[in-house]
């Protein structure tokens, strides 16, 4: 699997970290349908799995921005192994309680323990990844998302049984053993920084600021939709399982199914890129997306469920790579971590919000209601992938910079490359500078 080329370390920094995140992704993936598996067993219903659910994004709800802001003024890899720590604690007691409450509890954990991984992850490869490399580096980044998301819901379905509650209860354990496995790969992961290319604490860009940066409210809400749906899809497929007498393991091989187009569409990345451009790709994928989604409330035999979820983790693939790439494309250079700490706060904002309104939507409407409930958020994400990502494509930085490429915005406050903050090269503004199309 390739690096980014650039810096020290040479490739290997960018598959060790594949690597990590392929095991905690693993614990992650078994662990959320063994809570509704284990939650079901201790008597909850349709709105108890959902308000579970949207525990675990609870408190990553909060905590993003400050951790955001303190990993773009000092180092990324602290936050990797904290993160492993508290997503192994949270799966090992979610396996041993025993009420409702303190599952709840142990999955907003877990859900603290992912995100501070992934902040950590993902402005690591910002910062190491040249501009050109950013799409290929964050798809290759999410590639170990994905083996986990395809591993986890196997592992889990073989070790859960007729007897849920143990089963269930003992795939938690094993799923905080898999997280701590990750923790073998943390080594040589970040690049030491000259003095001068760290960012200075007094020129904080507020947060607003980068919120109204054309692309990052674009970028920030397609992910919210992309996410919400595997969220969903991870949550509430046991439960359609359930009422469709759909065999656990079936289910499992189901998800993972899923996730294994998402790894496909992420290997093909790049060309797909070169030929429809990102603002298109976008928009397909996430219309059709919407489309599959809805459709899964169909009461469809298995054979078709598999093909509808393998098509849509294949659309699911795009969204995530490319709204990394369209946020930190278009954030100041001394942002970028805060900027993509937003995009995960809106994700956990979608992971709090999407399986309450989940959890509501299924009690009323039955339990294929929320699939329909996203396919809606997709479709709206579709409509934003026309508009949102161009700022990103039409930025620029100068040649060879190893800063991140800039949206044209108005001279006032037109954001420069790093080491060039008060020059930048002719024609940066206009849409048609030959660099910006072969970068995109």
């Amino acid at each position: 699997m390739p690096a980014a080329s650039s810096g020290p370390g040479g490739r290997g920094w960018l598959l060790r970290l594949v690597i990590a995140f392929c095991f905690a992704q693993g614990a992650v993936s078994m662990a959320r349908p063994a809570v509704s598996y284990r939650a079901l067993s201790l008597g909850a219903d349709e709105r108890a799995i959902g308000v579970i659910a949207g525990v675990y994004a609870l408190l990553p709800l909060f905590a993003a921005v400050p951790l955001g802001r303190r990993t773009d003024h000092g180092r990324c890899a602290p936050l990797l192994p904290v993160g492993v720590v508290l997503i192994s604690g949270g799966c090992a007691l979610s396996g041993t309680a025993d009420s409702l409450a303190a599952m709840a509890a142990w999955s907003g954990v877990m859900g603290l323990g992912h995100l501070c991984f992934v902040i950590g992850a993902q402005s690591i490869v910002a910062r190491q990844s040249a501009p050109a490399e950013q799409d290929r580096n964050f798809g290759h980044f999410t590639i170990g998302a994905s083996l986990g998301q395809l591993i986890g819901p196997i592992a889990a379905g073989a070790l859960i049984g007729a007897d849920t509650g143990r089963t269930s209860a003992f795939a938690l354990i094993v799923s905080a053993v898999v997280g701590a496995v990750s923790l073998t790969s943390l080594w040589r992961i970040e690049h030491k920084r000259p003095r001068s290319a760290a960012p200075e604490r007094a020129g904080r860009v507020p947060v607003l600021g980068i919120l109204r940066t054309r692309g990052v409210p674009a970028g920030i809400f397609i992910s919210l939709a992309v996410l919400s749906a595997t969220d969903i899809l991870t949550a509430y497929l046991p439960v359609v399982g359930e009422h469709r007498g759909i065999a656990p393991a079936t289910v499992g091989v189901l998800l993972s199914l899923r996730a294994a187009a998402t790894i496909a569409c992420r290997l093909v990345m790049t060309p797909m890129i070169r030929l429809l451009g990102r603002a298109t790709l976008l928009t397909c994928t996430c219309l059709l997306g919407g489309l599959l989604c809805a459709g899964l409330a169909l009461p469809v035999p298995v054979w078709a469920l598999a093909l509808m979820l393998a098509v849509l983790g294949f659309c699911l693939g795009v969204g995530q790579p490319l709204s990394m790439t369209t946020v930190v494309q278009a954030a100041p250079d001394d942002a970028r971590s805060t900027a993509l700490a937003l995009r995960l706060t809106g994700n956990r904002l979608g992971q709090v919000a999407a399986p309450a309104s989940a959890g509501l939507v299924a009690g009323v409407a039955g339990v294929a209601a929320p699939f329909v409930m996203l396919g809606g958020l997709l479709l709206v994400a579709a409509g934003l992938g026309v508009r949102g990502p161009h700022a990103a494509e039409t930025g620029c930085a100068p040649s060879g910079a190893r800063g991140t490429a800039r949206p044209a915005t108005d001279d006032r406050r037109r954001p420069t490359a790093r080491g060039m903050r008060t020059r930048r090269p002719p024609g940066c503004a206009h849409s048609k500078d030959p660099r910006i199309t072969e970068r995109s």
